[in-house]
């Protein structure tokens, strides 16, 4: 049965809803969940999103994660805002550098949804 808490990002909402496998979305439910499977699904973000979490100490500076592209650090920036709105990732700002964490139970709520088999 869903829960049906207030929740800050879409990332948490996942949290909301049973298990895919237990029962249908809602509306309103899918369209919660839909803006953190569409940060996911570009393949720069799943990456960028990769690198980060498994980075030494479990966090990445912006300049950490730019050698792994061919994009300029306005793009990598612009692809990490995205996946900090969605609620996927923290970020610390110090210096002129930002740092990024991945938010485990943003994860979690995410593979709790999507991860369970059949019943």
């Amino acid at each position: 049965m869903p829960i049906s808490l207030p929740l800050a990002s879409p990332a948490e909402t996942a949290a909301c809803c049973a298990p895919l496998t237990a029962e249908p979305l809602t509306m309103e439910q899918a369209g919660q969940v839909a803006p953190l499977l569409k940060a996911l699904a570009d393949p720069v973000r799943l990456r960028l999103l990769s690198l980060v979490a498994s980075h030494d100490g479990g966090e990445a500076c912006i300049c950490d994660l730019n050698a792994a592209f061919d994009l300029t650090q306005p793009t990598i920036s612009h692809h990490m805002r995205v996946l900090h709105e969605a609620g996927l990732v923290d970020r610390d700002k110090r210096g002129v550098w930002v740092y990024y964490r991945v938010r485990p139970q943003a994860l979690a709520n995410l593979g709790a949804l999507i991860g369970c088999s059949p019943q």
